[in-house]
């Protein structure tokens, strides 16, 4: 089984490892395209509208902007260590067998394409959906060599990837999008609508139940199976397992 994770905004900083070296990166297909990602991140933050560009909140701008100009020389850490946030605190990796997680699960990035929770990389801003110049859109940029460098083996593939990071890579068959809706009764009649926040907060305990059970599905249908079993109400829709939280 393979699960496929986006990464987060919000990033840990205090990075003591050596610095960036691309050639330890798991995926090394894919360095001559995080080769020059790197060097149009680094022209286009040295721009007057670099915020703009980069599609940075106005508080957040500044520190960003930093952090990406310094990424050869800036101190790494793991993957493991590096994305905070909902999703990831509801992963809860601490909890888990390191090399169980570290051999299933796939974090996708704007910058970097896939990584393993093992690779090392420095804090940095830049979210798949940005169109950076004169590259373009990310997702469409790192298409070609993520259909080289990602696994085609016939292992189910559990997508918890929000769109935009899905859109750089089709997962092959067999795949499963995990989706999150809130059932609540209006009028007497259940009505489902899409969450975000209790979404990421879903796929990261989703993820984690799985791993920690060291579940093994095969099939969507075991996949339904497992994640049931393990207390969550799924329903299998086409290609999607759909998530329902109850208030």
């Amino acid at each position: 089984m393979h699960i496929l994770l986006p990464p987060s905004e919000k990033k840990a900083t205090d990075g003591d490892g050596p610095p960036l070296d691309l050639a330890s990166l798991s995926f090394p297909e894919l360095n001559p395209v995080r080769k020059r990602v790197l060097s149009a991140l680094g022209r286009a933050c040295k721009r007057k509208d670099a915020a703009d560009v980069l599609a940075l909140p106005p508080g957040q701008a500044d520190d960003a902007l930093a952090r990406n100009k310094v990424l050869h020389e800036a101190p790494t850490l793991t993957v493991a260590r590096l994305y905070t946030g909902v999703l990831y605190d509801n992963l809860d990796l601490p909890d888990l067998d390191a090399g169980s997680a570290a051999e299933q699960i796939i974090v996708f990035s704007g910058l970097w394409g896939a990584l393993r929770l093992t690779d090392r990389v420095p804090p940095y801003r830049l979210a798949m959906a940005v169109s950076l110049p004169p590259a373009g859109r990310l997702g469409t940029l790192w298409r070609p060599a993520m259909r080289k460098a990602l696994p085609q083996d016939g292992d189910l593939v559990v997508d918890m990837r929000s769109g935009p990071y899905a859109s750089a890579w089709k997962a092959p068959q067999p795949a499963v999008a995990v989706r999150v809706f809130r059932e609540r009764l209006v009028g007497g009649a259940p009505k489902r609508t899409v969450v975000s926040h209790m979404a990421k907060a879903a796929r990261g305990r989703i993820a984690h139940d799985l791993l920690k059970a060291g579940a093994a599905p095969r099939t969507p249908e075991e996949l339904l199976k497992a994640v049931a079993d393990l207390g969550h109400t799924v329903e299998l829709n086409g290609p999607n397992l759909d998530v329902i939280l109850h208030d």
